[in-house]
């Protein structure tokens, strides 16, 4: 075979999962049911947040709160401070790709 099959979570509750960790990127499933966050961290590589479900509360550097929804793609420099929240009743679903692996910038 030559794919590579990755599974994720169809859970509800909150869920944090690295999916594919290879040379080329990185990336992750996350589930954060109503008042559920991210802690606040600095994005160790280009990130591109991909919103399946629910609505985003993305607070970068020193810029207010923007909301963002499902059928969105974020796309955030490296090095950027990142607060992720979920204020909506609804389930935020998302998946994010860190390109590249952010071992090539030399930390995890």
């Amino acid at each position: 075979m030559l794919e590579k099959n990755y599974d994720f979570s169809t859970l509800d509750a909150k869920n944090i999962e690295k999916l594919v960790d290879d040379d080329n990127l990185q990336l992750n499933h996350m589930v954060l049911p109503k008042g559920q966050r991210l802690p606040e961290h600095y994005s160790n590589s280009n990130v591109y947040m991909i919103i399946v479900r629910g609505n985003m509360s993305l607070e970068l550097d020193e810029q207010g709160t923007h909301q963002y929804h499902a059928g969105q793609i974020i796309a955030i420099p490296y090095h950027a401070r990142m607060n992720v929240v979920n204020f909506d009743d609804e389930i935020l679903e998302f998946f994010v790709v860190k390109a590249p692996n952010p071992a090539k910038y030399g930390r995890d």
